[in-house]
C-alpha cells in the first residue's frame, strides 16, 4: 500500500492510504477529543468534537472519518477549534442528567473528563430534554437512556465484533435513541462488550451498582477461570470484596469477554465455597487435611482398581483447568490408573 506524506500541527509524518487523520495524529502523539470513536470500530463521525482544519478547505472535517492526503497540512487546535468543540460538549451536556455525585462511571467517564478539560460550569443550552422513565429489566446490564449521548459505539461493537445486533437505532431526530427490537427488555448474549465501550454512564452492570467506584478500588490482573480459553480480565476489589470485572484492550483478548467472564464472579465471596477437603466418614463428609484427602483418594482408587480393574475407574476434568493440568490428569488415568474413561465439563 503507497504511503502518503502530511503535515499535522507542524509535524511532518507519513503513514498508509487510507489511514484516517485520527489515527496519523496519534502516531505522531497528537491528542484529539472524541467520544464516538473507538480504535477498533468503524469511524462513526457522530460526536463531532475531533474536528480539524485542512488547508484549502473551507470548513472544518472530522478527523475520525477523514483519510490524509499527500501534502494535507492539518491544525488540530485553534481558537476556532477549541470553541466549536466546547459548544459541542455544551450541547451534549444539555441533554445530559447532570447527576455525576452519584453516578457509578464518576472518574471513569470520558464525556465528565472532557468537560473537566474544557472548563464547562454552566451551560447556556436549555430547553426540552429526553426522559425515560422504564428501565430496562433485563438482569445484567443498567440501560440508563437518559445518559446515552448516541456515539453508536455499543451499536457497532454488537453488530461488528459481537455479531449479535441485539440493539441499533431507532426513531429519528430529537427521540433519537438506541433501542433493541420492539422496545422490549434486553435478551442477548450479555457478553458485557457494549458495557465495555460506552463512554458515559449510559451502561453499566447491575451488580455494580453502589459497590465503589475510583476510590479505594483497586485492581488485579489474573486469568478468567471459566473455560480453558485463557482470557485476562482485571478484578475491581473494595473492601476485599469483587465489585466489578474489566479486560484491558491491550490483553490477548482485546478486552472482550464473555458474559460469565465479565459477570459471573459472586462465586468468588459465596459462603458456600469448599475452603477445605471433605472426606465422607459414614454418611457425613468432615473437613480434613490435604494430606489425609489425598491419602484417601489414592487408598480407594487403588482398591477399586485391584478389586474391579481400572475399567471400573473413570476421571471427570475441567475445562476451567490449565492444559498442562488437564494434561497431567489424562496422564493420572491412563498411565498410573490405566483407565481410558476420561471426560470433561466443557460442554456445559
Amino acid at each position: 500500500m503507497a504511503e502518503v506524506s502530511f503535515s499535522i500541527d507542524g509535524l511532518r509524518g507519513s503513514a498508509p492510504e487510507g489511514t484516517t487523520v485520527l489515527q496519523a495524529a496519534r502516531a505522531l502523539g497528537i491528542p484529539i477529543p472524541t467520544l464516538c470513536e473507538h480504535p477498533k470500530l468503524t469511524p462513526f463521525g457522530g460526536c463531532r468534537l475531533c474536528l480539524v482544519e485542512i488547508k484549502g478547505v473551507p470548513r472544518p472535517l472530522t478527523a475520525c472519518t477523514t483519510p490524509v492526503a499527500e501534502g494535507m497540512e492539518v491544525t488540530t487546535s485553534s481558537p476556532k477549534l477549541q470553541e466549536l468543540r466546547k459548544t459541542m460538549l455544551q450541547l451534549i451536556l444539555s441533554d445530559h442528567p447532570n447527576d455525576c455525585m452519584v453516578c457509578e462511571k464518576a472518574g471513569d467517564c470520558t464525556l465528565q473528563e472532557l468537560a473537566y478539560a474544557y472548563g464547562i460550569r454552566e451551560n447556556p443550552y436549555q430547553g426540552e430534554r429526553r426522559t425515560y422513565q422504564q428501565r430496562d429489566g433485563n438482569p445484567f446490564i443498567e440501560r440508563d437512556m437518559e445518559k446515552c449521548i448516541l456515539c453508536a459505539r455499543c451499536v457497532k461493537v454488537c453488530d461488528e465484533v459481537q455479531g449479535v445486533g441485539a440493539i441499533e437505532f431507532a426513531y429519528r431526530g430529537f427521540k433519537a435513541k438506541v433501542a433493541t427490537p420492539f422496545e422490549r427488555d434486553l435478551d442477548c448474549e450479555f457478553c458485557g462488550q457494549c458495557v465495555a465501550v460506552c463512554p458515559t454512564g449510559a451502561l453499566t452492570g447491575k451488580m455494580w451498582a453502589g459497590l465503589g467506584r475510583r476510590m479505594g478500588v483497586r485492581e488485579v490482573d489474573t486469568i478468567c477461570p471459566y473455560c480453558g480459553t485463557g482470557c485476562q480480565i482485571t478484578l475491581h476489589v473494595k473492601d476485599n470484596q469483587v465489585v466489578r470485572v474489566s479486560s484491558r484492550a491491550d490483553s490477548w483478548n482485546e478486552g472482550w469477554l464473555c458474559v460469565k467472564g465479565r459477570f459471573g464472579y459472586r462465586f468468588i465471596s459465596s459462603p458456600d465455597r469448599l475452603k477445605k477437603p471433605l472426606v465422607r466418614r459414614g454418611s457425613r463428609l468432615l473437613e480434613a487435611s490435604w494430606q489425609e484427602a489425598l491419602s484417601h483418594a489414592a487408598e480407594q482408587l487403588l482398591r477399586i482398581k485391584q478389586q474391579h480393574g481400572p475399567q471400573a475407574l473413570g476421571g471427570l476434568s475441567s475445562a476451567r483447568c490449565t492444559t498442562e493440568e488437564n494434561y497431567l490428569f489424562q496422564k493420572l488415568m491412563r498411565a498410573a490408573l490405566g483407565s481410558n474413561n476420561v471426560d470433561h465439563c466443557a460442554r456445559l
